[in-house]
């Protein structure tokens, strides 16, 4: 694989078989469009939050960022000191207040779905499936990965936080799956994670009921892993992390036992990803209208309010 390459001059000490990556030269090297990324030496954690530009979707432009962003924290694992590992922990989160993030990109779905082009929107998938994967095989790096949901995690939003080792969500979040509304379904892989935690029967009724799920009653489920009250999801990240490090070798090897127990490879996200674009290409205009409604509601609703109230979306 190739790396876009994190520098030498991030070493401490050149030669120095014990030497630590230089973190405040990684924040400042890795600088994104649409991320903030920072490496806090202290709890050995890689931060990464999403910081879209207009609509919190999953559009090209933070999708390449996240793409470069798996890259270079391989490059940054590559470039340490044998025994030195940069980081034991990698949290994703928004900096959107009130917004995981709403899902794919709907106007561009519509546009491409009207126009017949199943290369673009093949590309697109590729480009969401490369980079859930990544997040599911944890880089194959040592690292164990959370998602912090502190707002609404819709479609494609809540496909990304499944792929992560530990959900933290805050009581106030909101996880959907609203595909079916515009007879669609979420096909960025979904399926394939949540019936791995909660089975196939409850995966498949999950997906087609269209509703809103509480992070409470996901908690209950076992598909959030860990509650925190409203604005404390950070303070619990940082609690979990420090909890859980004297145990992280423990708990890496359950990680990995479980992606090995039960894999999600790429090969299963790629062909479910066909016959989402299949599905998508069959759409009737009523249904695109649908679609081209809820983006315009996500549009106003990020207008109008600085923390906004829940909306649909999807992948």
């Amino acid at each position: 694989m190739t790396f876009i390459g994190t520098p030498a001059a991030l070493r401490h000490g050149a030669g120095n078989s014990n030497s630590l990556l230089d973190t405040a030269a990684y924040s400042t090297f890795a600088r994104y469009d649409t991320l903030d990324v920072t490496l806090e030496a202290e709890s050995r954690t890689h931060w990464c939050r999403m910081q879209p530009l207009g609509r919190p979707c999953f559009n090209m432009d933070i999708l390449r960022d996240l793409s470069t962003m798996q890259q270079r924290l391989r490059g940054l694992f590559a470039a340490a000191a044998p025994g030195a590992a940069p980081a034991l922990y990698h949290v994703l989160a928004s900096r959107t207040p009130g917004v995981f993030n709403l899902g794919g990109d709907l106007g561009h779905f519509a546009e491409r779905i009207r126009a017949g082009d199943r290369a673009t929107l093949r590309r697109y998938g590729e480009a969401c499936i490369r980079t859930v994967h990544d997040n599911a095989i944890a880089y194959d790096l040592p690292l164990v990965t959370v998602a912090l949901v502190q707002g609404d995690a819709l479609g494609g939003g809540f496909e990304c936080a499944l792929a992560f080792d530990v959900i933290v969500a805050e009581r106030r979040a909101k996880f959907g799956l609203p595909e079916i509304i515009f007879n669609l379904f979420p096909g960025m892989g979904a399926y394939s994670f949540l019936a791995r935690r909660i089975g196939t029967v409850a995966a498949e009724k999950m997906i087609m009921s269209g509703r809103l799920y509480s992070a409470e009653e996901l908690h209950a489920m076992g598909v959030v892993d860990v509650l925190a009250e409203d604005g404390e999801g950070e303070v619990v990240v940082r609690q979990y992390i420090a909890q859980q490090t004297r145990r992280h070798n423990a708990h890496l090897a359950i990680y990995r036992a479980r992606r090995r127990a039960n894999p999600v490879s790429y090969e299963e996200l790629s062909d479910i990803l066909d016959i989402w674009v299949d599905a998508a290409l069959a759409l009737p205009e009523m249904d695109l209208r649908k679609m081209m409604r809820l983006a315009a509601a996500q549009d106003r609703r990020m207008e109008s309010v600085s923390a906004p109230r829940s909306s649909f979306a999807a992948s």
